[in-house]
């Protein structure tokens, strides 16, 4: 199954998604996506770290590429985020630029293959009706078609409102 939470910010989508996955026997991978840049990112690395302890999740860190990426075995895996993805896929030196959303469906796809459990964790940033220049409406157009491609392949998706979960496609669990 695989299954999309998407949210705003501080929503709880992320304490949702691994909630999901608590009860899952085998093994439990966590996939990070975000780059660490300085000591800010190395201090957000460290909080999700902690939050995670305990969890009995193996983290994973890819911040492109994710149809190179082979799981160690067969289980479920909670990919934190499809936001951070879509960035690194367009900003980064080892990103796929303008060919970004074919990787990141390639890769939803190459992982999906690999696990019973697919959690894919992204962000609603498209409400506050702002207007960004050129790059940031480029990372937005990405990132929207990205989550389209995550809810096509999935059988849930579930928005993360205030903690609360909203089952926009299947049924909560």
């Amino acid at each position: 199954m695989i299954t999309l939470v998407y949210g705003g910010s501080a929503s709880g989508k992320s304490e949702y998604a691994e909630g999901l996955l608590a009860n899952f026997r085998g093994p439990k991978y966590y996939l990070a996506t975000m780059e660490p840049f300085g000591e800010e990112g190395a201090r957000r690395v460290a909080r999700h770290r902690a939050l995670r302890a305990g969890k009995g999740f193996e983290t994973l860190e890819k911040y492109t590429g994710l149809a190179k990426l082979k799981l160690p075995g067969s289980g479920c895996l909670l990919l934190e985020c499809l936001g951070n993805l879509a960035a690194n896929e367009l900003f980064s030196p080892s990103g796929a630029k303008e060919k970004a959303a074919q990787e990141i469906a390639r890769g939803l796809r190459s992982l999906a293959a690999q696990c019973s459990e697919l959690v894919i964790v992204s962000n609603d940033v498209f409400s506050d009706g702002r207007v960004y220049d050129p790059e940031t409406e480029r990372y937005l157009a990405l990132l929207a078609q990205a989550n389209a491609e995550a809810a096509a392949l999935a059988g849930r998706v579930i928005e993360v409102v205030c903690g609360i979960p909203i089952a926009v496609k299947g049924e909560l669990p």
